[in-house]
This record gives C-alpha cells, structure tokens and sequence, in this order.
C-alpha cells in the first residue's frame, strides 16, 4: 500500500485504501463487469476525467482494479475488480443497507435522476446477489489491556 501507516489498525488501513467516496462507487460500477473509462464517466457524472484516471490509477496500484489495454484505434481500456477488489462488495452491501436505515437515497432517486438503477441495486432486474462470501477471519481473542498500576512511586 503506497499510503502511509496510521496506527496499525486495520479500519485505519482500509479507510486508507478506500481512500474517498469515489473509489467505492467505482467498486459499485464495475461489480457487474469490466466497463470502459467512457462507462465509467457516465455512471460517476458528476465526477470529472481528471479525477477518475486518479482514482483508477490508485486502485490499479493498490490491486483493487485490473487494467486491460486492449489497443487499437481507438484505444480500448476496460477496468474489472480484482479479487482485493471484490473483497470491498460486502462493505458496499452494509452502506447500502446503511444508506437505505437513514432514509439518505432511494434507489428510485437513483432511476429518476440517471434514467436507470446501478448495476448493484436490487431493484435493477436480473441484479446479481451483491453479498460475495467473503473468508471469515478467526477470532480472535481481545487485546491484552495494561495493567494499571496505580502506586506511586517515590524517589
């Protein structure tokens, strides 16, 4: 990870990696598959080119997103989530459902506003299940606490 390290904790760490909200709408549009940079610039408006060939290129270093160049005139570039980048479809299944609980959006806002639901919304049809199994970390046990010592010491 090209980020530095904040505290070792790994909420810090993936905070780090996701980066902005950008980086987990990406995640969204490429959930159904590869896409093209001009399908991404629609799906992302208002997000400007400047911005997203930023936001990709950091997901391509952090292995979130694969690049294809597919050459020719003129270029074709896809963009499709690595297996890291699948691994973020679960987070994006909780902020839907948090987003849903604080009444933020709905995805009708989404289909009035763009003409169509996202590839991740359940209201689209024949929408894949977003939920990915994802390998369970084992327990672990809670960190040790520092015993507090509460003497005093004299010198």
């Amino acid at each position: 990870m090209r980020r530095r390290k904040i505290d070792g904790c790994p909420i810090a760490g993936a905070l780090q990696l996701i980066g902005d909200k950008w980086t987990m709408l990406v995640v969204r549009d490429l959930f159904a598959g590869p896409k093209r940079t001009t399908e991404l610039l629609e799906d992302l408006h208002p997000i400007s080119s400047r911005t997203l060939m930023g936001r990709l290129r950091e997901m391509e270093h952090d292995e979130i997103v694969l690049r294809n160049n597919y050459g020719g005139l003129p270029r074709r570039v896809e963009y499709e989530l690595t297996d890291k980048g699948r691994r973020l479809v679960p987070l994006l299944d909780a902020l839907m459902r948090v987003g849903q609980a604080l009444d933020c959006n709905d995805c009708e806002d989404r289909k009035e506003s763009a003409g169509y639901y996202c590839d991740f919304c359940p209201s689209r049809e024949g929408a894949r299940s977003p939920v990915l199994e994802v390998d369970e970390p084992t327990p672990q046990p809670p960190p040790m606490r520092r015993h507090k010592d509460d003497s005093i010491v004299l010198l």
